[in-house]
């Protein structure tokens, strides 16, 4: 209905003749009747100033929106034109030329100016409703400046659902539509998508209320909003708006850092003034409905009832297992530990104390001493706490106090787990609970704060509406009261859940070990691993912690506060390596306070490569020498089962002569058959791949650091337990099979041969934790698949992030993100599960019987 004022009726000349008069009476003058659709040219100076007046009925119920373009050929800073637009609720006004500014004072000018003048208010009456819009059209300037006028009323202002609608945008011209939610729609994912990844822009969600914020210094101070290169998505709750209706507005940034982009080469060397750049894009928005209420009591179902069935398997394991002892007790064939997975045969000396099971040429069967060896924790010195030395009681020295000298054991080229279980049991036992009650204390002060902080960012997210904040999937952004990303927290009930039912597990174990100890069974001191469930604790506890970590850091995820998320996973990996140490060498395990030391000073670590990891090639090199030195120290410590010491009574060189010493004559010498040839296979493979990651580290210098420490974790991990069930088959504590060679030491014919003669058969994986096994391969090689998918990365910014943003895959609520979380959690239950059931098959072993490695 374009036209000048009165063609729409008596009604609206009468209505454009009031105004009229009332403006005549002004300094501006009598206002020229303005038509739409119509460019006006014009000059304007101190003395002579132009005002249109455009009139336009509106239809009942119907917001109309009209569009100005002006254009002014000036450069003259000194002296630009000013327009200013009254409306009935409001007064827009800005300058051509245009001015934005960038970095280092740069300024963008723009000679030609778009805005969509703010609607007026749909009304209720019936019959049509006229409104009037007056231009005003000044400057100072004491010459003329010419300027062209074309406002124009917009036909498709308003958005409709499911259907796209493309557009262009620059920085001198935003746009921003008009969307109204339908009675049946609750929430809205607005989505935005251009070809082109710059110029940088901004998509806004603001209120119905005027003025609209649509340039670049002001559109943050209202409304909900984020950067965009080439993707953008909001949702969008019908809650949020009393009126059930917003402004969707689009801004271009006159400059690109702030979505990662420089300012253009053209640009550099030519001053700070930088007139009509080109920056247009072209946009496509699309808005659809998010999901329903239903959905989200589906997906909560569906994630508590996923774990809540390992209760159920492990109830069934658990019943399946009480009649299988109660069918072997029944039989006569019951032992007291059964349930832990010890002692099933009644009578497991004779089923397990074959020939050549002492060590050189000391026959156990021959004297009381070497029977006492066998059992440590049962003789008198079983109350030794720290120190498995016995003290000399006679001027010579016999076999027994020579044997119990941790100098003289501990370097022996075969060990066996009773050389390293010497220990009293229950001074060792709460050694390792010590694990437990400092990883409960570390979880609460550290989560108490973390919790705090991220309620802190999610309050300041959703007071400014900043989303360029947090680093979301937006595309699968699910909020729920407070929360911006409800699907990213609810996926991590796995790891609570799961550790949960771990720590049930362990708990059952040790109380069917201690009712074995109360009954003091001879067999279950003497055969199997040593039972301690400290560690085994800490590792519960910490899964579950992870959980609510890694929910604290979904809340709110980004660059400050990512190493909550990899916090406990540091732990968790190490607390894996401990006990699968511990395993095999129960005496000579870390303490806890040094491990949680070692854990904080990895922390200090990953939060400085966060600092200081991105450009500063000092960083690297001082962390790579520190990697490979730690490497290098805790391999000997290893290889010489914490008896290699260096120590130069001499002189200050002396420690070099003697570093030396101990490199020629076990390194050089023993290149070939080293003395302890597992240990230093496994010390070699670990070496090189710790060399390798540094390497890595210091050529590349991957940005994410926690993930990178992290990953060095992890695969330190796997291979030790990689080499531990391979060590299992081929380096095995069952029955010794002899070979001739002849008499040993001169003790005669029947002398014993040495274990380096020996074939040692294989020990073997029980269904149970073979079955553990077989699912934690499976589970890791699909969470990692769902890991490496990258739906979001705080290295970028949040408009690089977007880039990557993917629909959900899950219920439609869930992302791969939240399958990793799932994933990686029933992984994690099951590496635990491998842990605590691997040695199983070794409870009716006699421990002088099963090899350390």
């Amino acid at each position: 209905m374009p036209g000048a004022p009165g063609g729409s009726g008596g009604g609206a000349l009468l209505c454009a003749l009031l105004w009229a008069a009332v403006a005549a009476a002004g300094p501006g003058g009598s206002p020229a009747p303005g038509a739409f659709g119509r460019l006006y040219r014009g000059a304007v100076n101190i003395s002579a100033e132009r005002v249109y007046a455009f009139a336009y009925s509106s239809q009942p119920g119907q917001v109309d929106a009209v569009r100005v373009y002006v254009n002014s050929s000036s450069e003259n800073l000194q002296y630009p034109v000013l327009f200013v637009v009254r409306q009935q609720k409001g007064v827009l006004s800005w300058q051509v030329p245009l001015i934005f500014r960038g970095l280092y004072q740069r300024t963008y000018n723009y000679q030609e100016v778009s805005r969509t003048l703010c609607p007026s208010e749909p009304t209720p009456e019936a019959g049509l409703s006229e409104q009037i819009i007056f231009v005003d059209v000044a400057s100072m300037a004491p010459f003329d400046i010419a300027y062209e006028l074309l406002v124009t009323r917009l036909d498709n202002f308003q958005l409709e659902t499911n259907k796209a609608f493309n557009f262009t945008a620059s920085p001198s011209q935003p746009q921003y539509f008009l969307y109204k939610f339908p009675q049946d729609v609750d929430s809205v994912i607005i989505k935005v998508v251009s070809d082109a990844v710059y110029p940088c822009s901004v998509v806004s969600v603001q209120d119905i209320v005027c003025p609209v914020y649509d340039l670049d210094h002001n559109v943050e101070f209202n409304g909900v909003y984020q950067s965009m290169t080439k993707q953008a998505a909001i949702t969008v709750q019908k809650k949020d708006f009393p009126g059930e209706q917003f402004f969707v507005v689009f801004v271009i940034k006159p400059e690109d850092y702030a979505c990662g982009g420089s300012v253009p080469s053209s640009l550099r060397g030519n001053g700070n003034r930088t007139w009509n750049l080109q920056r247009t894009k072209n946009l496509q928005v699309t808005i659809v409905p998010s999901i329903k209420k239903s959905v989200y009591v589906q997906a909560m179902f569906f994630s508590f009832l996923s774990f809540l069935s390992f209760y159920l398997g492990s109830v069934i394991v658990a019943f399946v297992h009480y009649i299988r002892v109660r069918r072997k007790a029944s039989a006569g064939r019951y032992s007291p530990d059964d349930g832990s997975g010890i002692m099933t045969s009644s009578h497991p000396i004779t089923a397990s104390t074959p020939e050549g099971s002492s060590y050189g040429a000391i026959d156990e069967s021959s004297s009381s001493g070497g029977r006492q060896l066998s059992s440590p924790e049962r003789g008198p010195q079983a109350g030794s706490d720290t120190d498995s030395s016995v003290e000399e009681e006679s001027d010579f020295d016999t076999m027994p106090e020579i044997e119990s000298d941790k100098n003289v054991i501990r370097t022996k080229v075969f060990l066996y787990l009773s050389d390293l279980s010497r220990k009293d049991r229950r001074i060792v036992s709460k050694k390792y609970k010590i694990y437990f009650w400092n990883i409960i204390t570390i979880a609460v002060f550290y989560a108490l704060p973390v919790i705090q902080l991220v309620i802190t960012y999610q309050t300041v997210v959703n007071v400014t509406g900043n989303q360029d904040i947090c680093y979301y999937n937006f595309l699968c952004a699910h909020p729920l009261g407070v929360l911006s990303a409800f699907n990213n927290i609810l996926s991590n009930v796995g790891h609570m859940l799961l550790g949960f039912l771990f720590l049930l597990i362990v708990l059952r174990r040790d109380i069917l070990h201690r009712r074995a100890m109360e009954m003091k069974d001879i067999y279950t001191l003497d055969y199997g691993i040593p039972k301690h469930f400290g560690l085994f604790y800490a590792m519960g506890i910490a899964l579950m912690m992870e959980g609510v970590l890694s929910a604290c850091y979904h809340v709110c995820p980004n660059y400050s506060n990512f190493q909550f998320d990899t916090s406990f996973m540091y732990m968790i990996a190490g607390l894996c390596m401990l006990k699968l140490y511990q395993t095999r060498h129960p005496d000579i395990n870390a303490s806890a306070y040094s491990a949680y030391a070692s854990f904080a000073v990895v922390i200090c670590l990953a939060v400085l490569g966060v600092v200081f990891g991105k450009n500063d090639m000092w960083f690297w090199v001082i962390f790579s020498m520190i990697h490979v030195l730690a490497s290098l120290a805790l391999s000997t410590q290893i290889y010489y089962m914490g008896r290699f010491k260096i120590d130069a009574p001499d002189s200050d060189l002396g420690i070099f002569r003697r570093a030396a010493m101990v490199l020629y004559t076990d390194c050089i010498q023993q290149c070939s058959r080293p003395m302890y040839m597992d240990r230093m296979v496994l010390l070699i493979v670990g070496n090189l791949v710790n060399w390798s990651f540094a390497i890595f580290g210091l050529v590349y210098r991957p940005r994410d650091f926690a993930s990178y420490i992290l990953g060095i974790f992890i695969c330190n991990l796997l291979l030790y337990l990689a080499f531990y069930i391979i060590m299992k088959p081929f380096v095995g504590a069952g029955s010794s099979q002899m070979i001739s060679a002849g008499p040993v030491h001169g003790s005669g014919s029947a002398a014993r041969l040495h274990p380096s003669l020996q074939l040692r058969s294989s020990e073997k994986l029980l269904p149970i934790p073979l079955f553990c096994i077989v699912a934690t391969a499976v589970m890791w090689a699909a969470a990692l698949y769902f890991f490496f998918q990258n739906l979001s990365s705080w290295e970028e910014t949040p408009a690089e992030s977007r880039e990557k943003n993917r629909p959900c895959i899950l219920l439609g609520f869930f992302d791969d993100h939240d399958v990793w979380h799932f994933l990686s959690a029933t992984a994690l239950f099951f590496s635990f599960l491998v842990l605590l059931t691997l040695d199983d098959d070794l409870d009716t072993v006699r421990r002088d019987k099963i090899p350390v490695f």
